[in-house]
């Protein structure tokens, strides 16, 4: 890692104080050394600039072993300002959402920003107007899907409080610890059934009827949602294979520049072609992955994955005859 030139610090530092604004429990030196990509001695640089800057800046007590920075009663909302480009991400994904219940809380937030912002309101809608006459964004097909607001807001309390919900899913009445959201095309909730054990599922979200919050709580033991989320290809979860794929040597820069998966290893072989290692579960969507490469990507392992994906095609072939 190199630090950066001296003439950013100052909005690296702002952007810092922002930052650790936003965290309840402060900031640690860690934090600050991935968030900026500097070495350890810069990052203590930063903070103790920021606390020079703000005298409310006070260590934190955490139950970890970590010193943690954070600003104790008090705000700097006064600092803050968005960008016309801010509000435009929100502005497109807005657009993009095919659920209408999210998209009329993207909407909500959007009009809150907007209005924090107030002396600059003008400048701001006509910027906006500007990215939004200029940026499109290519029709995707997907299903629409319906969830309604109170199942978002139960579920929600259930996960940030580990309490348990009760509701119909696919015509049966079930108890559940959720553990997490996944969002995809579709949203996918991440949670254990009680009458199956310890086992870790994914519901569709928009399946689930009468949706209540149980005055029960649970325990979640070590789950961790982004490392549950890096075992898959997608959402689908199953056992773990390893995957080898090639790319031809017209697919290379496009496969060069593409995240496949979290734990994706790229090389370019000295004959122009690139292979993709990774380890995931989801055979499926692997699968269909590999049909959007058309004939120049290849499946070199597992073998039975590979053998799969010839019955698939042939399948498809078969039905359209």
């Amino acid at each position: 890692m190199e630090d950066k030139p001296r003439y950013s610090r100052v909005s690296d530092i702002l952007d810092l104080a922002v930052y650790m604004s936003s965290r309840v429990q402060g900031i640690t030196i860690s934090d600050i050394m991935k968030m900026y990509n500097v070495s350890r001695r810069t990052a203590e640089r930063m903070r103790d600039s920021l606390t020079n800057i703000f005298p409310q800046i006070e260590e934190i007590e955490t139950d970890d072993n970590q010193k943690h920075w954070g600003f104790v009663n008090y705000s700097i909302s006064q600092l803050i300002t968005f960008e016309p480009k801010e509000i435009v991400n929100l502005e497109q994904l807005q657009r993009r959402t095919t659920n209408k219940e999210l998209k009329s809380e993207l909407s909500k937030t959007i009009e809150k920003i907007k209005s924090f912002n107030r002396k600059n309101k003008t400048t701001i809608e006509n910027n906006v107007e500007l990215f939004m006459q200029t940026e499109g964004y290519a029709i995707r097909q997907m299903p629409q899907y319906k969830i309604s607001t109170n199942t978002l807001v139960v579920i929600r309390e259930a996960i940030q409080n580990s309490k348990i919900v009760e509701g119909i899913y696919h015509n049966k009445k079930r108890s559940l610890e959720p553990l997490g959201l996944i969002y995809g095309d579709k949203i996918y909730l991440v949670a254990r059934e009680k009458a199956k054990g310890n086992e870790i599922y994914n519901y569709l979200l928009h399946k689930f009827e009468d949706l209540k919050l149980i005055d029960k709580v649970f325990d979640k033991k070590d789950f961790n949602l982004n490392e549950y989320s890096k075992q898959s290809f997608g959402v689908y979860h199953g056992k773990i294979l390893d995957v080898k794929l090639s790319f031809s040597k017209e697919l290379a820069s496009d496969a060069l520049n593409y995240n496949f998966h979290p734990t994706q290893v790229v090389k370019q072989e000295k004959d122009g072609t690139v292979t993709v290692k990774f380890k995931a579960s989801g055979d499926k969507e692997i699968m269909w992955h590999v049909f959007r490469w058309g004939a120049g990507c290849k499946i070199i392992s597992p073998k039975n994955l590979k053998s799969e994906y010839k019955k698939y095609l042939n399948d498809c072939l078969k039905n359209n005859n």
